[in-house]
This record gives C-alpha cells, structure tokens and sequence, in this order.
C-alpha cells in the first residue's frame, strides 16, 4: 500500500517558474510513488482579502494548470480545499488544542502581516488550517518549502499533543523537503525568493507570461560582470539562471559550467531564455488544451476521493472527544 502525500498551492497571485520548478516539477515525480493528494488551498488565500470573482477564476486556473504541467489525475487526486468541509471543522477542533505561544513563533505571520491591528485572525491561524489539510488524511509525507518547515513542525505537534489526550489518532507527517537546488530567486534580486506577489514584473516569470516579454525579463536579469560562467554564492545572479537553465533543460550543472565557462553572461542568458520560451511554449498550449469541463469534472472526482478520506477521520476525532456524530 502506498504512503499517502499532500500538498497545494494559493489561488493568488499568478503561478511563476519558480512555482513549477520549487513545487510542482517535485510533485510530478512524487506521484508516482506516493497516493498524492493536491489541492487548490482556497481557504488559505481568503486569509488576506480577495475578490471573489477572480478568485473562483485563478481557483480553477491552478486546477489546469496542475494538469497542464504533468499531475496525472490517473494517479493523483486533484481537489478544492473548500469543497470538503472536514478542513474547517479540524481546524476549528486543533484550534482548542493550540496554545497562543504556538501561533505567536510563527515568523510567517510576522513576514506577512501589515500590522496585529489590520491583519485577520485567519492569517494568524493559518498554520492550524494547514495541519488540518494534513492529518485529515493521515498523510505520511508534506513536501514543503525552508519557509513552511516551522508550519510543519506545529502540525506534528498538534498530532503528538491530541494522541497523548485522546489516544492514538493522527499520523505524525513527516517532512520533505524540497532541494535546496530548487529554490528559483528573483530576477531583479537574486538573494530574495521568486514571487508571485513581487511588486515588480520583472521578479518572476509567469507560466502565462508572452514569450517576448519573458525572453526580455531573462536578458534584464541581474548579473555581474565578471567573465566566464562560475556557480558561486558570491554570484547570486548568475547561479540563480544556471539553476533555472539546468533544472529546465534537464543538463547536469557541471557539463553546462564546462560549455560556458569561457563565455559571457550576455551569451548565457540568450541560451536560457531559449530554454524558458521553449518551456513556456509547451505548458501553454497544453494549457489551452484542458477545457474547463475537464478540469471540473476532474475536481468533481477528487473531491469525492477526499471527502471520503477526510469523513473518516474527522468521525473518529469527534468520537474520541465525545462530540455527537
């Protein structure tokens, strides 16, 4: 029997390559070997405001988008958070098991909040959400991020602090995390993580960027002007592209260090930017490929699959806690 994996990504903001290349490029791989579970966390993005057209619009977005770049619903299970009810219901459960001090580590909600008296009580809890999604399908491996590593930690802890209480209930997750090498900076600053909330365009580049505009977005990449191609730290813009170029062209680092070690950063950059249109080319016509009806008849099926999962678990939790079912 396989070991079940779960994880997802905000309908916010546009999905950029550092998405594909830090996420869902690791999943495509993992589905293979685990019961993957990925969802589109809908109720996590409404922890700051939206608008609720859009958002039901980038929700089925990052659905095709899944798809299009390579989750296989024949083998992993595709699902909006909000459609399953039992995330909320957990939620508020872990909630009463969650002390203040637990919340207020969290440096996340430090990073992200504007201020204690603006930012929602949802953005504070977010991390007792996220251990919801989690154990409610007794998942046994969470592919995240250096950022969502403290998240993680607090779910095992809620795991371990409700089976001491209750009894044996929750599988306690273990962490995967995601390569180092992975991780795709900013263009205009490499020593700050790609994002799709960056104030400025020429941080990322969107999966459904125009291939003219992305090309110009690698050929403005900071750089430096030192000669030949090294991957070194004190070049953060350089090793920032040689990564994106290896990862997406499938070369090894060495033998792409080796072609170009004599060559200029101008140069360098004209090849990786062939290599992201190249890219970029594939996933949107197999974007535009997906129909709507598809991807909804697919998030019908996951939802069904999740629900299942997650009704068990939360009936086992309240009969534990003498709740009535």
């Amino acid at each position: 029997m396989k070991k079940r994996l779960f994880s997802g990504v905000q309908p916010s903001g546009r999905l950029h390559l550092g998405n594909y290349v830090g996420a869902v490029r690791q999943w495509i791989a993992l589905q293979e070997e685990f019961e993957a579970l990925f969802c589109v966390v809908d109720l996590h993005a409404i922890t700051v405001s939206q608008n609720p057209e859009i958002l039901r619009e980038k929700t089925l977005e990052i659905a095709k988008t899944y798809l299009a770049l390579g989750i296989d619903p024949e083998r992993a299970h595709i699902f909006i958070q909000s459609q399953v009810s039992e995330h909320t219901e957990l939620a508020w459960i872990l909630n009463t098991l969650t002390r203040m001090s637990d919340l207020e580590k969290m440096t996340q909600f430090k990073d992200k909040a504007k201020s204690r008296e603006e930012s929602s009580v949802g953005l504070f809890d977010y991390p007792v959400l996220m251990a919801a999604d989690i154990l409610l399908y007794s998942t046994d491996t969470v592919p995240v991020g250096e950022d969502q590593t403290q998240h993680l930690e607090l779910t095992r802890v809620l795991a371990r602090r409700f089976n001491k209480k209750f009894g044996d209930t929750f599988f306690v997750p273990k962490t995967f995390v995601i390569e180092e090498g992975s991780r795709i900076m900013g263009l205009d600053d490499p020593t700050k993580k790609m994002s799709k909330s960056a104030t400025s365009e020429y941080n990322y580049i969107a999966l459904d960027d125009d291939v003219v505009m992305a090309r110009k977005k690698i050929m403005r990449a900071v750089t430096d002007s030192d000669k030949g191609i090294t991957y070194e730290d004190n070049r953060p813009g350089l090793k920032n592209l040689l990564i994106l170029f290896t990862l997406l062209s499938g070369r090894t680092l060495e033998d792409v260090i080796l072609e170009y070690k004599d060559k200029g950063c101008s140069e360098f950059k004209k090849d990786v930017a062939d290599i992201v249109v190249d890219f970029l080319e594939t996933f949107q016509e197999q974007y535009q490929s997906i129909s709507d009806e598809d991807v909804l008849n697919i998030l019908e099926e996951g939802r069904k699959y999740a629900k299942k999962i997650a009704k068990e678990k939360i009936c086992e939790v309240k009969e534990k806690m003498g709740l009535y079912l």
